[in-house]
C-alpha cells in the first residue's frame, strides 16, 4: 500500500503556490475532487489535501484530461 502525504490548505498554498483562499474558495469546489485530492477525516469540516494526486494531476500525466482554470475559477476541460 502507497502512503500518502495530507497536507493543510496552507502547507498545500506554499507547495502550489496559491493562496489559500483561492484553494478554499475555486479550487476545492471546481478542480479538486472530494475522494481523490482531498478528505474530510472522521466526518468533520476540516479538508486534508493529498498531496501525491494534486501532484499527479498538476504534472498533466492524464493525457486523457486536459482542464484550463479560468478566471471565474471554473475550468475549461480542453
Amino acid at each position: 500500500m502507497q502512503e500518502q502525504t495530507y497536507l493543510t490548505t496552507e502547507e498545500l498554498s506554499a507547495r502550489i503556490k496559491y493562496d489559500p483562499r483561492t484553494i478554499r474558495e475555486r479550487l476545492k469546489d471546481s478542480v479538486l475532487l472530494e475522494g481523490r485530492h482531498y478528505i474530510r477525516p472522521f466526518g468533520g469540516r476540516k479538508i486534508l489535501f493529498i498531496w501525491e494526486a494534486i501532484r499527479e494531476d498538476i504534472g498533466g500525466r492524464d493525457d486523457r484530461v486536459c482542464m484550463i482554470p479560468m478566471a471565474s475559477g471554473g475550468v475549461c476541460h480542453g
